[in-house]
Formats: C-alpha cells, sequence, structure tokens
C-alpha cells in the first residue's frame, strides 16, 4: 500500500515554500531544464463555475532532474464568491515524473505567490538597464506582499521602496505584516503621487482591469514590471525598447495580460520579443544601459510543480504532514 503525503498551507511555508532565494534557484534551476527539453508545460484547460465569472484551471507540468515531478495545480478562481474564503484557492497534486506514483497533496496558494516573486527577481537582476536603486510597488495583496519579501532578500542594498495601493488600510498591514526592512518606505496616498516619484523600477501587482499605465512613464534607464491583470497601455508597451516576457506560449491566444491583449488585437508579434527566462539566464542576454525595459510575468505553472516537488521531498525527509492511505487493485 502507498501513501499520498498531504500537507497544509502552515506546513508548506515551515518547509520553506515561501523562501525567496530557494525559489529564486528552484526557477533558475527549472528554466535551465526546460532548455534541455527536461521539464514542460501543456496548454491549461479550465471548466466554468455556476457562480458568475468563477473557472477552475488544471495546470500541468512535468519537471525533470532532482525534482523529478508532474503535477497538476487545481486552482479556483471565484470573484463573486463573497463568502469569506479567498478569490483564489489552489491546490497541487504531485507524482513521481519516473514512475506517475502518487506522492503528496498541497495547499499552494503561497507557492504560487513565492514563484511569481522569484521570477520577478531574475527578471530584475538580469534584465533591468541599470542596477535597481528606488523601486515603486503597486499593490498590496498576495503578490505584492511576495514581492516586497522578495526585494527584502534578495535587494537589500536598495535605497527606498516607495508603496502604493487603492485602499490605504490593506497598504498599512502589509507593511505592518513586513516588519523590519533593509531600506525606508514611504507609503504613498495616491497614484499620480506615486508614479510622480522619482524611481528606476515600477512592480505592478495590482488587480486593474484597464490600464492605468501610459507611454509617459516608460523611460530610458527604467524598468515596468507588470505582474497583475491588465494595467499597463498598449501605447507603453509599444514606447519601450525591450520586451522581456518569462515565456511565449499557447496562453497568448488567450491570456488576459495587456501583452498578449495587445497581441491579439494586432498590435504585437512574437518577433518584437526581445528575451524570455532562458535567454536571460542560458543565453545571458541582458539590456542595454541606457534601455527602456518592460517585463510581462503571465505565470508559468512549470514553476509552481518545481517549488512543490521540493516542499514534498522535504516534507518525506523530515515526516511532515499527514499520510493518505491509497489502495491499488494489483494484477
Amino acid at each position: 500500500m502507498s501513501a499520498l503525503r498531504y500537507l497544509t498551507q502552515s506546513q508548506v511555508a515551515a518547509l520553506g515554500g515561501t523562501d525567496p532565494q530557494l525559489a529564486f534557484d528552484n526557477v533558475v534551476e527549472t528554466v535551465k531544464l526546460m532548455r534541455k527539453g527536461e521539464a514542460s508545460m501543456p496548454a491549461e484547460t479550465h471548466v466554468n463555475l455556476a457562480a458568475p465569472q468563477g473557472k477552475v484551471y488544471a495546470l500541468q507540468a512535468r519537471v525533470g532532474g532532482d525534482f523529478n515531478a508532474t503535477g497538476v495545480k487545481w486552482t479556483a478562481h471565484r470573484p463573486q464568491a463573497q463568502d469569506g474564503y479567498p478569490m483564489a484557492m489552489a491546490m497541487t497534486l504531485l507524482n513521481r515524473a519516473d514512475n506517475g506514483l502518487p506522492v503528496a497533496l498541497l495547499q499552494s496558494g503561497s507557492l504560487t505567490a513565492t514563484r511569481t516573486a522569484a521570477v520577478s527577481a531574475l527578471a530584475l537582476k538580469y534584465a533591468s538597464p541599470v542596477p535597481p536603486r528606488r523601486i515603486l510597488l503597486l499593490g498590496a495583496g498576495v503578490q505584492a506582499c511576495a514581492h516586497l519579501k522578495m526585494l527584502a532578500a534578495q535587494f537589500p542594498e536598495l535605497e527606498q521602496v516607495d508603496c502604493w495601493n487603492r485602499t490605504p488600510s490593506h497598504l498599512e498591514a502589509m507593511l505592518d505584516r513586513a516588519g523590519s526592512l533593509p531600506w525606508p518606505t514611504q507609503k504613498l496616498t495616491s497614484i499620480e503621487h506615486a508614479l510622480a516619484q522619482s524611481w528606476d523600477t515600477l512592480i505592478t501587482c495590482t488587480s486593474a482591469s484597464q490600464p492605468f499605465i501610459g507611454p509617459q512613464f516608460i523611460q530610458p534607464g527604467r524598468m515596468v514590471m507588470q505582474i497583475g491583470y491588465h494595467e499597463v497601455s498598449f501605447e507603453a508597451i509599444a514606447r519601450a525598447d525591450k520586451v522581456v516576457v518569462d515565456g511565449w506560449g499557447d496562453y497568448c491566444a488567450t491570456s488576459a495580460k495587456s501583452l498578449f491583449q495587445m497581441y491579439r488585437a494586432g498590435g504585437f508579434t512574437q518577433a518584437k520579443m526581445a528575451a524570455d527566462l532562458a535567454n536571460l539566464v542560458v543565453d545571458n542576454w541582458r539590456a542595454a544601459p541606457g534601455d527602456s525595459v518592460y517585463f510581462s510575468s503571465f505565470g508559468l505553472n512549470v514553476f509552481d510543480i518545481a517549488l512543490a516537488a521540493r516542499v514534498a521531498q522535504e516534507a518525506e525527509r523530515q515526516d511532515v504532514g499527514t499520510a493518505l492511505p491509497l489502495e491499488f487493485a494489483l494484477s
């Protein structure tokens, strides 16, 4: 009889699932595996919920190497639920890549935020036209919190991080949870004030459905990083000297991200893309100091599977989690 190890969100965190440096290392290694053909992710699929605008997505991937995992992240997006639970709820099921045996089931919402921030760290380290000194962070939700934690871990030498959110109390709560940070922070009360500040890197982690980052914010030596939904105008993207993405795949035909909406509208082609993560990690592509750079983060689920596999392996080493028995009829 085999067993499936179940891990709660707090156990995932305790096992290093939200550690920014471990996540960064996992992302880099997975990018290398993808280039070698040892990691892959097919197109996502989804079913609709009965609730308005609700969908549940199945995001599959295989990651070889030491991760040795196949898996699926099953994520319910519940924008109209209003039941006190998160709008997005994710579980990840893992099987071994070599023999297919089920090994773990994890609550994985925090893994998604952590890997997204790790990808942003990679882009900021390798695609920024200048070493980042002053960051403007927009948003105060799960992604913004993960990015603030990532910046503290990966960029302690920053001069300042300015923060804005449309709900000031949420911003206060985020900074309170963050505790002591290695650089000063400034809480900005209006988006106009925020965008007028002196910054070299803009990180947008909002849920905006209409663009509010226009072409005037694309300037030489600046990097605009879009993590959220539809925050950057087509005109702003077109003005950037270099467009960098985490990846380009079938999702360009359906994703609501600004860049892919622009692609479907005929305003952008894949040929205009300057680099993806593999170009940064494997090919050592770098922006020139005077470039204006726009980075679009779609969110690649192959990294979720890599992080989940590393956490599951650590759980096995430490014997953490609940063992759920699996019974199979053997012929």
